[in-house]
């Protein structure tokens, strides 16, 4: 089989790399191992700018029409219990950032991308085909049979654990640019409505716990931490997050007992780490590009505007018949460009919470909404 694109992951930057060079007038194959609608491990968090950019790809009107939860304002929660809470900003067009469970979210894009001329195909990619150091396809599994899926661009949209990322760049994240999160689902919480929760406290910083609502007494509830200081801690995700659910100002929201259902664990490499993302022939974006804020663990808004780029840059050398290195490596430096300076402020900002974690309380009770700590996770979410 021959393409001239193909996709592997089906996700939100995978299926909007899609949307956007179909709608630039090229052949694009789309790929993932799963049927959608499937589960995806997040905060189901979804900053207004990665909306707004979801619009520009046609999409404003199924997203009005989506039953999404809006969220306009966020809570920061000190160890010490000082609490800060702030709007959040719209997007330039108004949108508001959103809660909703990914089942729903990616399932969308996804059916947006099909909806557009894309095609979809069920599969599991194995690996690229790599010849004369050049990316010219990708192996998969299909139907219980293996496949060669020729193309002039393969993009590597397939997560934290990319296969197409793994065979192109064998260096891995190091722990500490390595984040392990759990999500859980309560039912029967006091919500504060339309407001997201952070929870910074001895034991998990520099990383949080959360709770983002869903409506009608039900929540994303988790936590996540920096991977090397977990494997320093002697408690299990799941124990970490009871202690959390104890702290009182969180406990006495609970009614009957506060069932927990659909618990996932899941890992994030940050984008702290600086990786090479365009090869010959091939593409990395979102997760599988190690987009990650290293201070907020958010990665949707990052991965969309990498999607953005990537099809950008295709769209060039297709044109120019030139999707060598040398072409496409006008990626990184966009990547680079418009993520760098936000990467390195936030992972400054993570390391001194790390080494200094009374800082979390002087900024949250004296720094204000104006304060670095509290304008990323506003700008970010």
């Amino acid at each position: 089989m021959e393409r001239e694109i193909v996709v592997v992951g089906a996700g939100p930057s995978g299926s909007a790399t899609a949307i956007a060079l179909k709608q630039a007038g090229h052949d694009v194959l789309l790929i993932d191992r799963q049927e959608f609608p499937r589960d995806k491990a997040c905060g189901d968090g979804i900053p207004a700018g990665a909306i707004e950019i979801l619009f520009s790809l046609g999409m404003e009107e199924k997203i009005r029409g989506a039953d999404f939860y809006p969220v306009y304002r966020l809570l920061l929660s000190s160890p010490r219990g000082y609490v800060l809470e702030a709007d959040l900003k719209k997007g330039k067009t108004g949108a508001d950032s959103c809660v909703v469970p990914r089942t729903e979210f990616d399932a969308l894009i996804q059916q947006h991308a099909v909806e557009a001329g894309v095609e979809f195909c069920k599969a599991r990619a194995k690996e690229p085909i790599i010849e004369d150091g050049r990316v010219t396809g990708v192996r998969v599994r299909q139907n219980g049979s293996d496949q060669e899926i020729r193309s002039k661009v393969v993009v590597g949209a397939d997560g934290v654990t990319s296969v197409i990322a793994r065979a192109l760049s064998p260096d891995t994240h190091e722990d500490k640019h390595r984040a392990v999160a759990l999500r859980t689902y309560i039912s029967d919480i006091e919500e504060l409505p339309h407001e997201v929760e952070f929870y910074l406290y001895q034991g998990i910083l520099p990383g949080y716990a959360w709770i983002f609502p869903l409506g009608e007494g039900r929540a994303n509830l988790g936590l996540g931490m920096r991977l090397d200081k977990f494997r320093d801690a002697n408690e299990s995700l799941e124990q970490m997050v009871e202690v959390f659910l104890d702290i009182p100002d969180v406990n006495k929201r609970i009614k009957h007992g506060g069932k927990l259902n659909n618990t996932a664990v899941w890992q994030l490499n940050f984008g702290s780490k600086p990786i090479q993302r365009a090869y010959d022939g091939a593409l990395l974006v979102g997760d599988a590009a190690g987009l990650i804020n290293p201070l907020t663990g958010g990665g949707i808004h990052n991965g969309l505007q990498s999607a953005l780029q990537a099809a950008n840059v295709i769209h060039d050398a297709l044109v120019k018949d030139d999707t060598s290195l040398t072409q496409l490596q006008v990626y990184d430096h966009r990547i680079e460009e418009s993520m760098k300076k936000s990467m390195r402020k936030s992972y400054l900002i993570q390391r001194s919470l790390l080494y200094f974690p009374s800082w979390v309380d002087i900024l949250i009770r004296w720094g204000g909404s104006n304060s670095d700590l509290a304008k990323t996770f506003i700008d970010k979410l």
